[in-house]
């Protein structure tokens, strides 16, 4: 049995990783409002921007998370690959759950599929990033634990889209990213304690980046974007033709810097 350490490196990944988790969710619910107000190219734009921010907030949470994750008498490399997938299929699951929400008939059933669609987001992108892990030995999990992990995940992200949604004002906007970012967190941690490694000791080397070569990296370059698109957003004033340009620029930029 490997002994485990989720907080290898101290209080920082788990702190860091949830302010991450909030910063993402506060953007992609802020721009989830801004798109229930637009129409047209400008609506799309706006939950297209929402789906990356939340989407890539929930990944950069995963990995950082991750960053503290050690297990004694093995080395983890990651996958690079799988790690990519997880992040695309982030933001992809979150899209179809943001877009559901954004052109729902009404806001209940909206509300409804769209926390289903980003739950099970959140829960196919930890599982994901978790298959992208190498190490001498087998992952085991938890049956229980897995399927408890996703409810929290669905139940969260339907709480925050409600708050979000349903209820308006800046307070209950600022308590719903915190709602959703300790959702993220919160099955995390309940997924990861699903977790037991048998050990196959072995000196062959492991294939995959190490977090530092790798994870590290596109951590940082997505939690600047996730700040400078939030700074942007909460700065924009709000009349509509401005703000269906804002978007187009931000998702420009995108393009720019993943091309």
């Amino acid at each position: 049995m490997g002994h485990m350490d989720h907080f290898s490196a101290g209080w920082i990944t788990p702190v860091l990783s949830y302010v991450m988790a909030c910063v993402g969710s506060a953007l992609g619910l802020r721009c989830t409002v801004r798109a229930l107000e637009a129409d047209g190219a400008s609506k799309r734009n706006w939950l297209t921007l929402a789906s990356v921010a939340i989407g890539s907030g929930i990944w950069t949470m995963h990995f950082v998370a991750m960053l503290g994750f050690s297990v004694e008498g093995t080395p983890i490399r990651y996958d690079i690959p799988l790690t990519v997938l997880s992040l695309l299929m982030s933001i992809g699951v979150v899209a179809a759950g943001v877009f559901t929400a954004g052109y729902g008939k009404s806001r209940v059933t909206s509300v409804a599929f769209g926390g289903l669609g980003t739950g099970v987001g959140v829960a196919a992108m930890h599982y994901t990033g978790m298959a992208a892990l190498n190490l001498h030995g087998q992952v085991d999990y938890d049956p229980a634990l897995v399927i408890a992990s996703v409810a929290i995940a669905v139940v969260a992200a339907t709480a925050a889209l409600t708050l979000t949604l349903i209820v308006r004002g800046g307070v209950l906007a600022a308590l719903a990213a915190l709602v959703m970012g300790l959702a993220v967190s919160s099955m995390h941690y309940t997924a990861m304690y699903a977790v037991s490694i048998q050990l196959s000791p072995s000196s062959a080397g492991l294939a995959g980046a190490t977090p530092t070569e790798f994870i590290f990296p596109l951590a940082v370059v997505l939690g600047s974007f996730l700040f400078l698109a939030a700074a942007y957003v909460a700065l924009s004033p709000t009349g509509k033709r401005h703000e269906s340009a804002v978007a187009a620029e931000i998702l420009r930029e995108v393009e720019l810097a993943t091309a």
